[in-house]
């Protein structure tokens, strides 16, 4: 006989501490507003300030409860402070969304050295460093958390159009959730993936205006909306996924080859 309800779903999050990097726009402006709705509070974050105010202010207008904090990805020795913060403002962080990103959109052979690097702090670098600050306060604490890497399918194939660096970077973010969930599945630390196609957001904007219309090589013919994205983190996020760590999950709308 099973302790669980039947059936097991639920995807309320009362009670949660939620960290989004990249808040600002896109993907990321989404994820918080769904997480806040499920009850979670809710740390909002990113480089751009009137970008987190007025997030934080339709958040809140919505009924929700959380903590605008500008914060650089690229920036390691800023983690510990912005965790810190977190925990002051909300309570312990419980929830890490990995969502900051940003293309090369060049050539491996013509990118500066200082594209590269910002590519790899942002993508890749920095996830793994939040990440590893988030759980040690976990385990400390003797407590659960949910982590979801916002990876691209990108990642599994690459088109050739410039942005080399990024599909690397991504490849390496699924890797990330894969070994992080094995190392932590023991302190009941969750750690998943997401691997969007092209999604309608400021850089898909950027991509449209340097590439024209992808879309017609799409066998739907069509980008995808944020909101498509809600139940596959919420499923992440929410008691339904207790048994599953270490997987990613493609949500392309089959745009890629397989």
């Amino acid at each position: 006989m099973s302790d669980f309800p039947l059936p097991n779903v639920s995807n309320e999050l009362a009670g949660k501490v939620a960290l989004i990097t990249g808040t600002t726009s896109g993907l990321g402006w989404r994820f918080a507003r769904v997480i806040a709705k499920r009850g979670a509070k809710v740390v909002l974050t990113g480089r751009r300030p009137e970008r987190l105010e007025s997030l934080a202010k339709e958040i809140r207008v919505e009924g929700g409860v959380c903590e605008p904090i500008v914060f650089d990805i690229t920036k390691p020795d800023e983690i510990p402070l912005l965790v810190d913060k977190a925990e002051s403002a909300l309570g312990l962080v419980d929830i890490l969304i990995n969502n900051a990103g940003i293309p090369d959109a060049q050539r491996a052979h013509k990118m500066s050295n200082a594209l590269v690097d910002a590519v790899f702090s942002t993508n890749l670098v920095g996830p793994y460093k939040l990440s590893c600050e988030v759980a040690r306060r976990l385990i400390a604490a003797k407590a659960p958390g949910r982590m979801v890497n916002i990876s691209s399918v990108a990642g599994f194939n690459y088109a050739g159009n410039g942005a080399a660096l990024y599909s690397i970077t991504k490849s390496a973010i699924i890797r990330m959730t894969e070994t992080l969930a094995v190392e932590w599945a023991r302190y009941h630390i969750n750690v998943n993936a997401i691997a969007p196609g092209a999604f309608a957001s400021e850089m898909m904007d950027g991509m449209l205006e340097r590439m024209g219309d992808i879309t017609q090589y799409f066998p739907r013919g069509r980008l995808g909306d944020p909101a498509q994205m809600d139940s596959t983190l919420l499923y992440f996020l929410s008691r339904d996924s207790e048994f599953v760590t270490g997987t990613y999950i493609k949500i392309d709308d089959a745009q890629g080859p397989r």
